[in-house]
């Protein structure tokens, strides 16, 4: 994950060289150097042979990855439901940190994204094909509306086209309720997280940039793991 969030962006291939290195001096890191969290706690957070700062983002993300992989486990068992799940979460922090550092979401992960989700629900049991095509209108079709919503009064792009291909994507394998949550958690998140960032920096300018993208993976997230939990409980508060 922490390659692609790297090398993606910058169009630099994935393969080759296959390798990690080190982004200030270029040196290809040893591979006992390169043990997940491990060796940069050894290495106190520095490469080994530049001596410069390497950023907490990558142990950060090996460690998100171990505490979803456990939570998945927990969640689902040992099985393809869970191996599925992990994937589309593991593209979903891959794509939040890419659109944190660069505002941009990749379409080489979420045009083939969709098809791949849209044949992984085949083998989840909660979620059928027409569910998965409703969740693909909905989530592409809505922000696409919204977004050309915004273009016609104010004349201006309000919202990015890697965002409606991101919430397709997450359409295809969460199913027309997923899609829905998804938007509503995503907004909800993202509306409280902007007015503190704009209140942190002293910037109250409503147009200020924030990307959608990490708003809306956490709110796929959120459904993965509570979602009809928490659509049970709030059907209850309101009746």
């Amino acid at each position: 994950m922490n390659v692609c969030i790297y090398r993606l962006p910058l169009s630099k291939s994935l393969v080759n060289p296959s390798r990690s290195f080190c982004p200030n001096c270029g040196n290809t890191i040893k591979f006992y150097n390169n043990i997940p969290v491990l060796s940069y706690l050894l290495l106190k957070g520095r490469c080994s042979n530049c001596k410069k700062p390497i950023s907490f983002r990558y142990p950060f993300v090996e460690i998100l990855s171990g505490i979803t992989a456990l939570g998945i486990l927990l969640k689902f068992g040992l099985n393809i439901e869970a191996v599925i799940y992990y994937t589309f979460i593991s593209a979903l922090t891959v794509i939040t940190f890419i659109d944190i550092d660069h505002q941009i979401i990749p379409d080489v992960i979420t045009l083939p994204g969709i098809p791949v989700c849209f044949a992984a629900t085949f083998a989840l049991p909660k979620i059928f094909f027409m569910d998965s095509l409703a969740g693909i209108l909905a989530g592409g079709g809505s922000l696409y509306l919204v977004a050309w919503i915004y273009y016609f009064i104010k004349k201006e792009d309000g919202m990015g086209g890697g965002d409606i291909k991101l919430l397709a994507m997450i359409g295809a394998l969460l199913g027309f309720k997923g899609v829905l949550f998804t938007i509503f958690a995503g907004s909800a998140i993202g509306t409280v997280a902007g007015i503190i960032i704009m209140m942190g920096t002293r910037m109250m300018n409503m147009k200020l940039r924030i990307p959608f993208g990490p708003f809306l993976s956490v709110g796929a997230v959120l459904y993965i793991f509570y979602g009809r939990e928490i659509i049970s409980w709030y059907f209850k508060l309101i009746s």
